[in-house]
């Protein structure tokens, strides 16, 4: 297992192996089903103020509605993950909430900087957004990118906050703690900046609701430790994507058997599957990932209402649960 404080290194020869491999192979295959999205019930994310609840917009981009607040975590809705409009991997589904669809967003939250993750015209959006701009938490490292990219309104930069691991700041009005937290993947922007900003996850915490957001991550021990500091948690959402051929991607990708390691080591009680579905990054179809958590949550014996995926513009209510998690 790495450890989550050295970010991942890899090698240029490993890089170009790859690539070959997936363009001799005409990888990835296309999805055996199509990937179909719902309406979003807009109605209901703007109304809701009590309910913990999450909605995928797609890839890493999500809604958490708790104690009052809306968080956006990632938050990408541009055709590309790429510096380019018009090159680079491409949306194979439209994000499952509109910008205009959004409500009013209280903060976003970045877990790190690459371009599946952080996307220049998403994050200066939301800072134009009616009723101001919300707060950006930030890795440690982003916040020059940050001030460099956020327009100002009415000539004001919006908040930023850069937080180092283990660092928390508190949303006072909704009183909720968010922390940032180390997990084993790297950071990457311009191809002269690899590893020179942090990469992480979030822990959640409300008075009656804990909730973890695992970015993108290689298994390591950082899951547990998490668990232990933080944990139980009522709710969890795991990238379970992007993990194909193992070779290369299982230092920093888990896959979805690993997925659910994650899950056990964290202390969630339920959790849902993101970064699948949306950007072909690496080489298992986009319907994969799915299929390959079932299987890997059948094998552990667990019932398949406790880690499931959703569709684009799913909203799943988080009741709160009994905090008993089942033990690795």
């Amino acid at each position: 297992m790495g450890q989550p404080e050295h970010g991942i290194e890899t090698r240029g020869r490993d890089v170009l192996t790859w690539m070959w491999r997936r363009a001799r192979g005409r990888l990835p295959k296309p999805p055996q089903q199509p990937i179909r999205g719902v309406s979003p019930d807009i109605e209901y994310l703007h109304e809701n103020r009590t309910e913990p609840a999450f909605t995928w917009i797609g890839h890493a981009s999500a809604l958490l509605q708790v104690g009052g607040a809306n968080l956006l975590f990632d938050p990408v809705f541009s055709r590309t993950a790429s510096p380019f409009r018009y090159a680079g991997p491409r949306r194979h589904q439209p994000p499952g909430l509109s910008p205009s669809q959004l409500p009013p967003i209280d903060a976003v939250l970045l877990t790190h900087n690459h371009y599946d993750h952080l996307d220049r015209a998403s994050v200066r959006m939301l800072a134009r957004q009616a009723g101001g701009a919300p707060r950006y938490i930030v890795p440690r490292g982003t916040e020059a990118w940050f001030a460099r990219n956020l327009p100002r309104v009415r000539g004001v930069l919006p908040h930023i906050e850069a937080l180092d691991w283990h660092a928390s700041v508190t949303l006072e009005a909704q009183g909720i703690t968010v922390h940032y937290l180390p997990v084993q993947h790297w950071s990457n922007r311009t191809g002269f900046d690899r590893n020179k900003s942090l990469w992480g996850s979030f822990a959640i915490v409300h008075p009656s609701f804990r909730f973890w957001f695992s970015g993108d991550l290689g298994y390591s021990h950082a899951p547990r430790e998490i668990g232990e500091r933080h944990g139980p948690f009522d709710a969890a959402a795991i990238a379970i994507g992007a993990y194909e051929p193992r070779w290369f991607m299982r230092q920093q990708h888990v896959n979805p058997e690993e997925a659910v390691q994650v899950m056990l080591d964290v202390r969630a009680a339920h959790a849902i599957g993101i970064h699948w579905g949306t950007f072909a990054l690496t080489d298992e179809p986009l319907d994969q990932p799915p299929r390959d958590l079932a299987a890997a949550v059948a094998r552990r014996g667990l019932p398949p209402e406790q880690f499931v995926v959703i569709k684009h513009g799913e909203t799943r209510r988080l009741y709160r649960e009994a905090r008993a998690h089942p033990q690795p």
